[in-house]
């Protein structure tokens, strides 16, 4: 009941959740899934997502990039991924590129 309680807490009462890596070790479905219960779950919740797959921040609201500790970008993913001069636009074409191979 312990557990179970505090799961539900988790959910209830969360206004703002950091995620660090949380679908590093995983594999693709089991990620999806993840991403999903996150978007699906915390959906009135502000969500801070460190990522290095960059699919797992496609469906955020907002994306900060940073490089040598300093903030380079920061917008929508969309508007982003039009901008083929952004940071966010190689990250994202060379994650294709290597899914690809």
């Amino acid at each position: 009941m312990g557990i179970f309680y505090q799961v539900l807490c988790l959910f209830v009462f969360t206004v703002i959740l950091f995620i660090d890596e949380a679908t590093a070790s995983v594999d693709q479905g089991t990620d999806w899934q993840i991403q999903n219960t996150i978007r699906s779950c915390f959906l009135h919740s502000t969500v801070f997502i460190i990522a290095h797959r960059i699919h797992s921040v496609l469906s955020c609201d907002r994306v900060l990039v940073m490089s040598d500790g300093k903030v380079i970008e920061f917008d929508s993913p969309q508007t982003l991924r039009q901008d083929t001069q952004s940071a966010f636009y190689s990250l994202v074409t060379q994650s294709d590129s290597r899914a690809q191979e």
